[in-house]
């Protein structure tokens, strides 16, 4: 997950810098989502370990000259919770929000550029299935 998230990041980078992107990551508990961005923001140069934002909700990144936030909705009781987090105001120019749980939201979250739905391939193994939901999407896609 560590590597496929690498791959993401460089994917990401070959997006015009002023972009916004919406990435979702869905799939079952332990599947790697958190994992998976890890590998992201530490091939985009975060040093140090990488928090699952279970009980913050939103860790927030300044990478590569892209705000760069990570959102956990699992805790979420009730969509309208999202207004208060302020999910929307966080997708400005250059940004990459990627929400883990998105299912919590209620179809809150707006337009989603690309959808990773992780699933378990065995012990040590996952599989990752990528849809681009937008053209943004759709080149960072061919771009893994």
């Amino acid at each position: 997950m560590r590597a496929f998230g690498a791959r993401l990041a460089r994917a990401l980078l070959t997006t015009p810098a002023h972009a916004s992107l919406l990435v979702t990551l869905s799939g079952e508990l332990g599947a790697g989502k958190t994992t998976l961005v890890g590998g992201l923001l530490t091939e985009l140069g975060h040093v140090g370990p990488v928090r699952s934002p279970t009980y913050t909700l939103v860790e927030p990144y300044r990478l590569q000259g892209r705000d760069i936030a990570h959102c956990d909705l699992y805790r979420l009781r009730h969509p309208d919770e999202l207004d208060d987090l302020g999910l929307r105001d966080l997708r400005g120019a250059g940004s990459v929000v990627l929400v883990e749980w998105p299912d919590r939201a209620g179809g809150r979250l707006g337009p989603v550029d690309l959808a990773l739905t992780l699933e378990y391939a065995g012990p040590d193994a996952r599989h990752v299935v990528a849809e681009a939901r937008s053209p943004a999407g759709q080149v960072v896609l061919e771009r893994l």
